[in-house]
């Protein structure tokens, strides 16, 4: 056969050899089977971790990350939004879809604090809560975010509080400048330099190498508590909430600043 023709015939066989991999790759891709999760921002970090370490123990399982306040996420299920497990920041919400038949049932994933975050450099010089009113300009959550219902509670507990009280609280509420619809935005804030402080959890402090985090008293404490429910019967959902309940992904919650 003419070196021309064997040289044809390899480069067919070679291309059908490289189409047949693609098309088992594309294959493969296509078995695995979505797994949609929704869970509140706070939330990110330790769940994109959670997201490798699930993968690898179910290949079949394509996990895709959702993130936003739980108040939105909460909406977009009610109105048909497709997921598959909800984890919230506030048990209102998600008690709010289980009530509405979204949800199946709450079991509860893991608690988190509030603490004032604020620059590296901390150009106010907040050092105690105390001195929280020296901030020129205070970031908080909206009144319908969890972080943002969770601080209005803390600043009711500061004003009845004899060591605080409510000129205490009056002088922090005129300081804030913006309120955020979720938790990162808050915090994004502060990490670019438009905010002296903010209000936000201890897990979106604990990590972050720009912020810093200043604690607020035990006295003023308000319990944050997250849940985490399926939306439907997928075993992948409950899987993933198996994953999250158990000693790996409550070592992976706390390595993020949650608590048990």
């Amino acid at each position: 056969m003419p070196p021309a023709r064997l040289l044809l015939q390899a480069l067919v066989v070679a291309a059908l050899v490289g189409t047949a991999a693609a098309g088992c790759e594309r294959s493969a891709s296509s078995e695995r089977r979505p797994l949609v999760v929704f869970a509140a921002a706070s939330l990110t970090d330790a769940f994109q971790e959670f997201e490798a370490a699930f993968e690898a123990r179910h290949p079949a399982l394509d996990v895709q990350l959702t993130f936003g306040g739980s108040q939105a996420l909460r909406l977009q299920i009610e109105q048909g939004a497709p997921a598959h497990v909800f984890a919230s920041a506030n048990l209102d919400h998600i008690d709010a879809l289980v009530a509405a038949g979204h949800v199946r049932r709450v079991r509860p994933l893991t608690h988190n604090r509030l603490v004032v975050a604020v620059p590296a450099d901390n150009p106010a010089a907040l050092r105690t809560f105390a001195d929280l009113p020296r901030a020129q300009r205070l970031v908080v959550g909206a009144a319908a975010v969890p972080v943002g219902r969770y601080t209005a509670a803390m600043l009711d507990r500061a004003a009845a509080d004899p060591g605080h009280g409510a000129d205490f609280v009056r002088a922090v509420r005129e300081r804030i400048v913006s309120e955020e619809n979720n938790v990162r935005l808050a915090r994004a804030k502060v990490e670019l330099g438009e905010a002296d402080a903010a209000i936000l959890y201890r897990s979106d402090v604990v990590n972050a190498a720009r912020i810093t985090a200043v604690p607020i008293p035990p006295a003023l404490d308000v319990p944050v508590a997250y849940g985490i429910g399926a939306i439907g019967a997928d075993p992948g959902a409950e899987a993933w909430i198996t994953f999250a309940l158990g000693p790996e992904g409550q070592r992976l919650l706390e390595r993020h600043g949650f608590g048990r």
